[in-house]
């Protein structure tokens, strides 16, 4: 046992001191629309030399030839001119994210998320008052400026009141929020993004191939269970004991329960939610449901998924609408639209991000070099015989990795997609779109917790530096390894094994392309 501490200890600052090498080269990188911005000029001048170079690939579907498009001659130049702001216009994650916001914001605004995180964790048992921090950390994923700014303080908060280390409460709560990530309960304002990403991607092989927000659900259900219990034991287990008994000065906080108002309004939020699932069940269980393919009856293909972010919207926006009435936080409809504007006003960073990433996207799309890496990528694969669950598990792998150094998911997937998804779809057998997803959101959360690009992580050392000052990025890094190690193991078995089984991953969501 001491010699794994020792060992786990001079690990951890081996790690931490590469990872201060990589926080600096990470503050060094531009904004991320200005990346996005100088990726679009490289596709423009590598299309020219490629073209040039007389870059062609053979489609493995119609066996047509494939050449490169030329964006820096006549024609692409008077499409780069003509397309940048239908570009903008019909990137999908744009008003899929503009929509979903709506519902979210008005939850955010009238104080639900937090009274609901603050319900779940309060109202567990002192016994499975871990289970209960990391549970709401992977459903405050829904409203993630609600987990970090809330649910981590209050869990050190929380730990602290019981007698227990603070370090491990504030451990258990990141875990969930941030380890979480790519798992949870119920859709939230992340998954139609990634889709509307995926979508683009895939229909480079498929022209009318739409990658629906739920693809991934199945997946992350399950995935939030092993997120839950990993993290539970992980901080029971191997971080409280390593963390030993809190020796600090700082006072205990008298964590408030939630008031007769508050209690209240989260009752009605409840009974409203579930009138909703209720009305929405009669739309598509029913063999003349409304929302279902008029046609052939059938629900996957049908309005019910072809709406859903609508559907998203309302099981959002209802329930908190019964809360803010009953609470007082919303007393006529200008507070109502209050809340919902407040929360769009910090969509603009996201609007000019997203603007410059249409461009990249639709750019590399148009001059063809995305299909041409693809087919000459899944062609290397095939000779090299690298197919399989095992290349899955390296794009997870490859997935982590890159999360070191650039923090925005959207961000990331914007660049990989493209690349990777038709890749895999042009395999002898071709994994769907939605597999790719999954594997990339495995590897996107496992190293949010060790890596100070993530946009937080400035955030988490300054609530640590409240039980001790001289906490600071190599100890989050060190404590927070052993659910990167765990996880990792854990999460990535889990897809192993949901592959061999064949599960589909969510609805419309086969392992492989039919």
């Amino acid at each position: 046992m001491h010699l794994l501490k020792r060992t786990t200890y001079y690990l951890s600052k081996i790690f931490a001191r590469s990872l201060d090498y990589i926080e600096i080269i990470g503050n060094k990188l531009p904004h991320p629309a200005t990346i996005f911005a100088l990726l679009a000029l490289l596709v423009i001048l590598l299309s020219a030399v490629t073209h040039w170079m007389g870059t062609s690939a053979v489609h493995p579907v119609d066996e047509s030839v494939v050449a490169v498009n030329n964006l820096l001659g006549p024609d692409g130049l008077r499409w780069i001119y003509t397309n940048v702001l239908d570009n903008f216009l019909r990137f999908p994650p744009l008003g899929y994210v503009l929509v979903v916001m709506v519902g979210i914001g008005l939850a955010e605004g009238t104080g639900l998320f937090a009274v609901m995180i603050r319900a779940l964790v309060l109202g567990a048992p002192p016994k499975l008052i871990t289970y209960a921090l990391v549970l709401a950390g992977i459903i405050s994923g829904l409203a993630v400026e609600a987990g970090y700014v809330i649910l981590i303080p209050l869990g050190a908060m929380l730990f602290h009141a019981l007698g227990r280390h603070p370090m491990a409460g504030l451990a258990a709560a990141f875990c969930g929020v941030s380890g979480g990530f790519g798992a949870n309960l119920v859709i939230g304002s992340v998954d139609p993004i990634l889709a509307g990403i995926s979508t683009s991607a895939a229909q480079l092989i498929i022209e009318d191939i739409v990658i629906n927000p739920a693809v991934n659900y199945y997946f992350m259900i399950a995935s939030s269970f092993v997120v839950l219990f990993v993290g539970a034991w992980v901080t029971d287990s191997v971080v409280e004991p390593r963390l030993g008994k809190y020796e600090g000065t700082t006072e205990k906080f008298d964590i408030q329960g939630l008031t007769a108002r508050e209690s209240r309004g989260l009752k009605w939020a409840g009974i409203t939610v579930l009138a909703f699932i209720a009305l929405m069940s009669l739309t598509v269980i029913p063999e003349n449901g409304l929302l279902r393919n008029p046609e052939t009856g059938e629900i996957l293909h049908s309005p019910f998924f072809d709406g859903i972010i609508i559907g998203i919207l309302l099981f959002f926006y209802i329930p908190a609408l019964a809360y803010g009435i009953i609470v007082g936080t919303i007393n006529n409809d200008k507070d109502m639209m209050k809340h919902i504007i407040r929360s769009m006003s910090g969509m603009g960073s996201y609007i000019v991000l997203v603007f410059f990433a249409a461009q990249f996207v639709y750019f590399f799309n148009h001059s063809n070099l995305g299909l041409i890496i693809a087919i000459k990528g899944a062609s290397t694969l095939r000779d090299i015989g690298f197919t399989g669950p095992m290349l899955i598990v390296a794009f997870v792998m490859l997935s982590a990795f890159i999360n070191l150094f650039m923090g925005s998911a959207s961000a990331k997937w914007a660049i990989i997609a493209p690349v990777f998804i038709p890749m895999l779809m042009l395999l002898d057998n071709p994994y769907h779109p939605g597999i790719v997803q999954a594997a990339f959101r495995i590897g996107d959360s496992l190293t949010n917790l060790i890596t100070p690009m993530m946009s937080y992580f400035a955030l988490i050392v300054t609530f640590a530096q409240k039980y001790d000052e001289k906490y600071g990025i190599g100890t989050i890094i060190s404590t927070m390894l052993p659910y990167t190690i765990f996880l990792a193991i854990f999460w990535t078995l889990l897809l192993v094994v949901w592959m061999y089984l064949g599960i589909p991953l969510g609805p419309d969501g086969p392992i492989f392309l039919e």
